[in-house]
């Protein structure tokens, strides 16, 4: 009777919200059945996700499952829509995180209790399963960090394109010197950084120039040359695209 009114609860919502993400907004405002009823509905979702970062069979028993409903909460109280990425995009991603930081704990203290209890002739035997272990922690970070950036990627594309910009428009309007780009970049960071400029952007989807201009020291035609090349930027940090740090970052 319990799982049933919980389905009931997570069908109700989606009759009530649009999406997932304005129930995961729900909650964030207090609405505790309806965390439990998602939580709930959602097991199958954890439980897949944990036994790809393992590789194994994972069922509701095992400390590795826990871990992951535990993420999932988490992600549930982190997640901001504003961000670009669908909720159980980054549900996954907190998750996978989640798994493998416990991995890693667990494989420390496996190796330190291992050096302890065994003989010398164990020794290289119990370093060569640690080794193995460890490679496999590392394989699974970097399909990690490749999923999040192609993910980020795609979620910088989306926003790219609310403001008219693609990525091919924007190969076009790259400033080709580095001064220029370093120079746009700089203008960039100063509109995020003012509360003003950067909810102007994002609301009107335009650059404000004529206030722009008081805080930088490039000319009008200057920026509007390279307005869509400092608004892409500008999207990086407002966006949090972490994994594309590097292309906001100075060159000289």
């Amino acid at each position: 009777m319990e799982a049933t009114n919980m389905n009931t609860s997570i069908t109700k919502a989606a009759s009530d919200h649009h999406s997932l993400e304005d129930q995961v907004k729900t909650v964030q405002h207090g609405d505790e059945y309806l965390r439990n009823s998602m939580i709930h509905a959602y097991q199958p979702f954890i439980k897949k996700v944990v036994s790809k970062v393992c590789n194994r069979f994972i069922d509701h028993t095992m400390d590795e499952y826990s871990i992951g409903m535990f993420a999932f909460n988490e992600a549930i109280n982190q997640y901001e829509k504003s961000q670009g990425s669908k909720f159980l995009t980054f549900a996954d991603m907190v998750i996978r995180r989640r798994v493998i930081d416990y991995i890693r704990k667990e494989s420390r203290q496996a190796k330190a209790v291992y050096l302890e209890q065994a003989d010398i002739d164990d020794e290289a035997q119990q370093e060569e399963s640690y080794i193995e272990q460890q490679a496999a922690i590392d394989y699974y970070e970097d399909q990690r960090q490749i999923q999040e950036r192609t993910e980020q990627i795609e979620g910088y594309k989306q926003l790219l394109n609310e403001f008219g910009i693609t990525f091919n428009i924007l190969s076009k309007h790259c400033p080709k010197h580095i001064d220029a780009r370093d120079h746009a970049k700089h203008v960039a960071r100063i509109l995020v950084e003012d509360e003003w400029l950067s909810q102007h952007l994002q609301e009107k989807k335009q650059l404000p120039i004529k206030e722009l201009l008081q805080f930088v020291s490039c000319s009008r035609k200057t920026i509007e040359r390279n307005r869509k090349y400092i608004i892409a930027v500008a999207l990086i940090y407002i966006g949090e695209f972490y994994a594309l740090q590097p292309y906001i970052e100075p060159e000289t």
